[in-house]
């Protein structure tokens, strides 16, 4: 770092007070700023963890987590996602045995995400059960992005048996299961990362297919 002498002259509690300055602004980051920089950590380092720790999470910290959940938007605000946060042992072991997935009985928790669609229903009828899924997948992934930003782990199941699941947890028949996420702590950080697709792959401009941003430029002739 370099004194701009022209600005502090050469006395040096000026130059001090100068240095000081430059510190407190390369390490102070505005609130907002700090906010959007972790926003755009958790989307970057969420990922399906199917091994766990034995370090047992905070059942407070999930909780806030499903918190979160509450912010995502809904259809005419009907809050349609319910969730089931589950620590009972046995009741767990049956979860991973309806999902027939093994990794899910060694975490210590599991949350169930369900849908009710009563008032969504009554609201908007043919295009509910449509919404019903947006709702669910925005109140999960911001379930997820706050598991992340807490350091937690989770793997996103969506093939399980139903009736099964409902049978476990009591959930009535009319209510849907949309995901079961065992929680805990991540046993090992990976060494390699499999790439996401790329932007351009999945970003078309105007009309479906078209990847080019820049308008054709008509010739009259």
């Amino acid at each position: 770092m370099t004194v701009n002498h022209d600005v502090v002259g050469s006395n040096p509690a000026r130059v001090v007070l100068y240095y000081i300055k430059q510190l407190f602004h390369y390490f102070y980051k505005p609130p907002l700023l700090k906010e959007l920089m972790e926003l755009d950590r958790a989307i970057q380092e969420r990922r399906s963890i199917r091994k766990f720790s034995k370090k047992k999470p905070d059942w407070r910290e999930i909780i806030e987590c499903i918190d979160a959940a509450r912010f995502a938007p809904m259809a005419g605000n009907c809050y349609s996602p319910r969730f089931i946060l589950i620590d009972d042992t046995e009741k767990i072991k049956k979860l991973a045995e309806a999902s027939q997935q093994p990794f899910i009985a060694e975490a210590n928790y599991v949350v169930i995400v369900t849908s009710n669609p009563d008032r969504t229903t009554n609201s908007f009828e043919e295009r509910a059960e449509m919404y019903l899924r947006q709702q669910a997948g925005a109140a999960i992934q911001n379930f997820l992005l706050k598991i992340t930003e807490k350091k937690l782990a989770t793997c996103w199941i969506g093939a399980f048996a139903d009736d099964l699941v409902k049978e476990v947890t009591g959930i009535p028949g009319s209510v849907k299961v949309e995901a079961l996420f065992p929680i805990g702590y991540e046993l090992k950080k990976p060494t390699t990362r499999q790439d996401k697709t790329s932007l351009d792959r999945i970003l078309y401009f105007n009309k479906y297919g078209n990847k080019n941003m820049m308008h054709e430029k008509k010739i009259n002739a």
